[in-house]
């Protein structure tokens, strides 16, 4: 199959599902993106590995969690942890998988200085910015998990002591919304660089809830349940309820079970991706805002997020 989408024939008596997928544009996602991500999600190893590779996973966080009961209750080691998640994607992810997990930490940070930035009271943010698979050692999962809860906890609070609410904003500041500076060539591409996102994604869960306490574990998962919190945040600013239409990782007040962790992982960062790009367009006025007709500038938001260091 043609890695170039735009390339395929169409035969009407075995059309290809995802030459359709490519060509439809109802989903907010740029062609090259959409591209990486079909050819990811088209490879041998997602269509034959997968299948294998999730039932184990599961199993196993079913083993770990009965192993975990004899083990003091503080135990973990999430430098190691990262060590080893940077040592696999180095070697084995394929370079679409490691695109989408690099840009992930970008675009979430973006989105959550986004909201910030447009709030009716000054949030500090917390960006994580990778260029490279190195600087994943430096503990970043476990940080973009503590960033998400820290935002929705300062957000809050700000608003809550300030009397205010997130609303519509006439003229938003898109100037945080940008593509990052990674490239998908300059990714890792050796023989063994073949594992897909989604099963790489299964494999790595079973081995986040080992090397982490419970309560981190546990954290990470229900963070995942925020995409509905902060999506709510961006329609709220700017007045379109309808692109909520897309998440799946509700409803934050219900804790889902940590078995689906990493399915529910990939939908968390297909639903990033898709708001991004939302932003992007309505920042070029490629889609109109609609905040514009429900909102008059505002006149209290010359602040600007503060970035946070955390080491």
């Amino acid at each position: 199959m043609s890695t170039d989408f735009r390339d395929q024939p169409h035969d009407e008596r075995d059309p290809s599902p995802w030459l359709a997928l490519y060509l439809d544009r109802s989903t907010p996602l740029p062609d090259a993106v959409k591209a990486a991500w079909l050819r990811d999600s088209s490879s041998a190893s997602r269509q034959y590995l997968l299948p294998f590779a999730r039932p184990l996973a599961r199993l196993s966080i079913v083993l770990i969690q009965l192993v975990k009961v004899l083990l003091p209750r503080k135990w973990a080691h999430s430098r190691l942890l990262h060590r080893l998640l940077a040592w696999s994607m180095r070697n084995f992810i394929s370079p679409e998988a490691n695109w989408f997990i690099l840009r992930h930490f970008h675009l979430g940070s973006q989105v959550l200085s986004f909201v910030a930035r447009n709030a009716p009271t000054p949030v500090a943010t917390s960006p994580l910015e990778p260029l490279a698979i190195d600087d994943v050692k430096d503990e970043l999962f476990l940080k973009h998990d503590l960033n998400l809860f820290n935002f929705v906890i300062r957000l809050n609070t700000a608003l809550r002591a300030a009397g205010a609410e997130l609303g519509p904003v006439a003229e938003p500041d898109f100037s945080m919304i940008v593509e990052p500076p990674l490239r998908l060539e300059d990714l890792p591409s050796g023989r063994l660089n073949v594992l897909d996102l989604q099963t790489a994604i299964e494999l790595y869960t079973p081995v986040y809830q080992l090397l982490l306490t419970d309560h981190d574990f546990w954290r990470a998962s229900n963070s995942l349940q925020l995409d509905e919190t902060v999506a709510i945040y961006v329609a709220r600013i700017l007045a379109a309820p309808e692109h909520l239409v897309l998440l799946n990782n509700k409803h934050p007040l219900v804790p889902e079970s940590t078995l689906r962790a990493g399915h529910r992982l990939v939908l968390h960062g297909l639903s990033t991706e898709m708001l991004h790009c939302l932003l992007s367009r309505m920042a070029s006025g490629e889609v109109p805002l609609p905040s514009r007709a429900l909102a008059q500038p505002a006149q209290n938001r010359a602040h600007t997020a503060t970035p946070l260091t955390e080491s």
